[in-house]
């Protein structure tokens, strides 16, 4: 809109200056033959104007004059204007009852209003998974002890996988297990953060196991290593826990269920209950708390140094396969083979896992290691953490594979529903997440980001030769590798792109995981990244740490100069909050930081929809028709202001009365406008949701495109030239009422200025697409207040109301001519306007345009029309169940023809 504003600017100067040179020859050559042609201007009176002797300085003059007097160009009641529309248009939003999630009474917030037109111009959504588009609510669901795999339930994404194969797979195993799960559960009552039924386990079953001094440590660790605190009900003895995350409330939860009960954490100390394996009883059991060196995203894994009641001192650890895997000792190797297979099928049922290990640190290492970690976190320095994580990851080694938890997060209400309709909206989907590549996959086939028959792109550096240098341990040798790879990959995916380019039903997705991302990130290839990312229809980066989502949606945002929007709900988003031009966060369970770090806060990604498609639709909409109209009826006020300069030689004196001029902006014409920004729609939210494409019109911009703009700016033009022609021959050279009085600068000003209300405010009629009564208050009332303030203004004293006074009563009401003048001036001037609009309409009908038509015909009840009217949102790259259909059909098509 800046870019706008200094056009206009230019306008105004050139106006002046082009009306300062006409002036100045004009005063230079005003005297002839011995008279002055201007002598009604009394140029012998003036010291300056019009003395033709000073003819150039009294065009410097006239200059300044004229800034002033066309200063109406300029709209700047337009930004105070756009801050209170702005600002209803987020109360809007806040109130809106679809966005309004019942069950945490949470409604969605806009916490800043000068985003709203760019809700309806994004062009990539960067979202994270865990609790973005999964619940966040763990329950603990599989695991793998000891090489063994226990708790064999369907999760939600084996579902989905199995619909997606089209077979129906153990289909009498899903509903026998589904049968002992709902058993089990209706005999201990539903337990949230608990789905897990073996009956080889619960119960105290696992003492026969053969290996059942592992499942006792598997489920200790469960019990010990973490920083839940647990709360226990006065009345009934039950113990809750304040967990830091989900998964750490599901492993606690996990194993107190299955028989290893924490339930008190002192200062130093933490008790539990566990069962004893011999006498088959729960025992009290008390470990003193030595050290917790925490999670973080760079360390992924967690670790409690403990003392137990026989005086062993023991490192429990869990955390991430690829951490943990590395730091296994050679005799703690004995089920890694087994575990690992199983962590690779939990992933790919979507399960999120962490490994679980131990070892025993005799007296001295501990207290070596305790002098060391007590100096590092003594240290004031900005190295601090680094050392502190140095020694940490000195004593976290050598450890013993105990087993792998999975915990399932479920899919969110509406996800893939909301991700189909984005996708129809030509709007593209990314997903950073920190999950394994199987996990973000599978997630990514459920949610109907990805589907079968596209064309997977996956970057990754899981190949042999560079695990091999990964073994060898030389850093330079492995960047260099790694660099090489990933430029390889990136170049051969760019190939595959190229290869299919002229067929328009392939589909690709690409998905990199997180050592690729440094090296794709970095400047030298960055741009090849993303070329090719923006040329896929999905794209998955996993194993993202919270720094390189930043970095990507810095990357979009910039390099692309398109509206990114990101969308969060934890603290490891906000560094991609921050950096995309519109942050989202997701007001669930991970706590506020997110939401605090965002500019619009919703409870359910599923309202992204509702938020973007209407709220974001509309915002833009009226946000552009407001400014083009603003523009319009300023250059329509003011090129009358210069028109009649032309007519009076340049003469600096203006058409209206001052009063005229100053409440122009304020009450004759602004009112309208607001209630255009405020209430106005193209289409009802139904239609919105409905016709996804309608989401492209502020996407490619096209209601706000210097085409539009300039279109407004001639509109604006061409009814001051018919307003001001139109008045003055009308009225110069004839009597003007019934007495032969001829009209005078005061009547024609006063006409005019009629004509001008009339015009700007009948074509906010024209243009609004959705009338309320207030609309109808506000242009209609803008209207009547004129002829108030005519009649209120003018009767008073002269001194007062200057040319005004009286000037309806006694000139303007009494006289036919001004009121047959204003009708014809007025439905003139409108219809270039109503002619170009209908031919539009009917010949080069815009998107939204054509469906008003259906909504007025009432094809809306013909499904064929509007399907064939809603397949122009469907294209050959994008994502969403629509889409799967779309190319479930093609390939049964090309089926049939090949057979033919």
């Amino acid at each position: 809109m800046d870019r706008v504003i200094y056009f206009l600017f230019c306008i105004l100067f050139l106006m002046a200056f082009a009306g300062s040179i006409f002036f100045g020859i004009a005063t230079k050559d005003d005297f002839q033959n011995g008279l002055m042609k201007r002598w009604y201007l009394r140029p012998d009176d003036s010291t300056i104007f019009f003395n033709l002797k000073r003819s150039a300085t009294a065009a410097l003059f006239h200059c300044l004059t004229a800034l002033m007097l066309y200063g109406f160009f300029i709209p700047i009641s337009l930004y105070v204007s756009i801050e209170i529309v702005k600002v209803l248009q987020s109360i809007f939003i806040n109130q809106d009852i679809h966005m309004y999630y019942k069950e945490a009474d949470k409604p969605a917030r806009a916490r800043t209003s000068n985003l709203n037109e760019e809700l309806g111009q994004v062009d990539t959504i960067l979202s994270d998974k865990t609790g973005t588009l999964t619940c966040n609510s763990m329950e603990f669901n599989k695991c793998s002890i000891a090489g063994v795999a226990y708790g064999p339930g369907a999760t939600e994404v084996e579902k989905a996988m199995d619909r997606r194969k089209g077979s129906s797979i153990h289909e009498h195993d899903i509903k026998s297990e589904a049968d002992d799960i709902r058993g089990s559960l209706d005999k201990k009552g539903l337990i949230k953060g608990f789905n897990f039924s073996d009956e080889r386990i619960i119960n105290g079953n696992w003492v026969n196991e053969p290996h059942a001094d592992v499942i006792q440590k598997f489920f200790r660790l469960l019990a010990v290593c973490h920083t839940a605190i647990p709360e226990v009900d006065e009345d009934t003895g039950n113990v809750s826990y304040e967990a830091e995350s989900p998964d750490e409330a599901a492993f606690v939860i996990a194993a107190r269920e299955l028989g290893f009960e924490f339930y008190k954490r002192g200062q130093t100390s933490l008790s539990t209950y566990e069962l004893d394996p011999v006498s088959g009883k729960k025992v009290e059991r008390k470990y003193k708390l030595l050290k917790v060196l925490e999670f973080n995203s760079s360390r992924k894994r967690m670790s409690v140094i403990v003392e137990d009641e026989e005086g062993k001192i023991l490192l429990l650890c869990k955390g991430a396969d690829s951490i943990m895997f590395e730091r296994l000792a050679k005799n703690g190797r004995e089920f890694d083979e087994k575990t690992m297979e199983h962590v690779h099928e939990y992933a790919d049922a979507g399960l999120r896992t962490l490994i679980l290990a131990y070892r025993e640190l005799d007296a001295e290492e501990y207290k070596d290691f305790d002098n060391k970690f007590s100096k590092a976190k003594n240290l004031v320095s900005a190295d601090q953490e680094i050392l502190i994580e140095e020694v940490s990851d000195k004593i976290e080694k050598n450890l013993i594979l105990l087993g792998a938890t999975a915990v399932e997060d479920k899919l969110q209400d509406g996800v893939p529903d909301c991700i189909d309709k984005l996708a129809q909206a030509g709007i593209k989907i990314w997903v950073l997440t920190g999950d394994k590549m199987e996990t973000a996959i599978n997630i990514g086939f459920a949610c109907s980001l990805l589907r079968q028959g596209m064309k997977q792109i996956i970057i990754h550096l899981d190949s042999p030769e560079i695990q091999a240098l990964e073994k060898d341990g030389d850093k330079m040798a492995i960047a260099k590798a790694s660099r090489q790879s990933v430029l390889f990959q990136i170049s051969e995916g760019a190939a595959q792109l190229t290869a299919y380019r002229g067929s328009s039903q392939k589909a690709f997705a690409l998905i990199i995981d997180g050592k690729s991302l440094v090296y794709a990130l970095e400047d030298d290839m960055k741009n090849m990244f993303l070329e090719l990312a923006i040329h896929c229809a999905s794209v998955i980066c996993c194993r993202s740490s919270p720094k390189q989502k930043a970095l990507v949606t810095r990357l979009v945002k910039f390099e692309t100069g398109k509206t990114t929007l990101a969308i969060g709900d934890g603290a490891n988003d906000v560094g991609m909050l921050q950096e995309a031009d519109i942050g989202v966060g997701i007001s669930g369970v991970e706590g506020m930081q997110a939401v605090m770090s965002s500019d619009i806060a919703i409870a359910q990604f599923r309202y992204l929809e509702q938020l973007l498609l209407v709220h974001g639709h509309w915002c833009y909409r009226r946000i552009s028709s407001m400014i083009c109209y603003f523009f319009y009826k300023n250059i329509t006020f003011g090129f009358t202001l210069f028109l009649y300069e032309v007519y009076a030689s340049f003469s600096g004196q203006p058409a209206y009365n001052d009063w005229f001029l100053s409440l122009y902006n304020v009450f004759f014409s602004s009112l309208p406008v607001v209630a255009l920004g405020v209430f106005d729609q193209d289409v009802s939210a139904r239609y919105c949701l409905k016709f996804p494409l309608l989401y492209q019109e502020g996407v490619q911009n096209v209601l706000f495109s210097w085409r539009r703009i300039l279109s407004w700016m001639l509109n604006g033009f061409i009814s001051a030239l018919i307003i001001f022609f139109f008045c003055t021959k009308a009225m110069e050279l004839q009597a003007f009422d019934v007495e032969g009085r001829t009209a005078g600068k005061d009547i024609l000003g006063a006409t005019m200025y009629t004509c001008v209300v009339w015009v700007v405010n009948l074509q906010m009629a024209l243009a609004i697409s959705y009338f309320t009564l207030i609309q109808h208050f506000f242009i209609w009332g803008s209207i009547v207040f004129w002829y108030l303030f005519l009649l209120v203004y003018g009767a008073m004293p002269p001194h007062f109301s200057a040319t005004a006074y009286k000037v309806f009563v006694e000139a303007l009401a009494p006289s036919p001519s001004y009121w047959i003048v204003t009708f014809f001036v007025v439905i003139t001037t409108l219809i270039p306007y109503f002619s170009y609009a209908a031919i539009q309409m009917w010949f080069f009908p815009m998107y939204h345009e054509i469906v008003q038509w259906i909504r007025y015909d009432g094809k809306i009840k013909d499904p064929g029309f509007c399907d064939r009217v809603r397949q122009r949102s469907l294209r050959p790259t994008t994502v969403g169940s629509t889409a799967r259909l779309a190319a479930k059909a093609h390939h049964v098509r090309d089926r049939n023809v090949n057979r033919k």
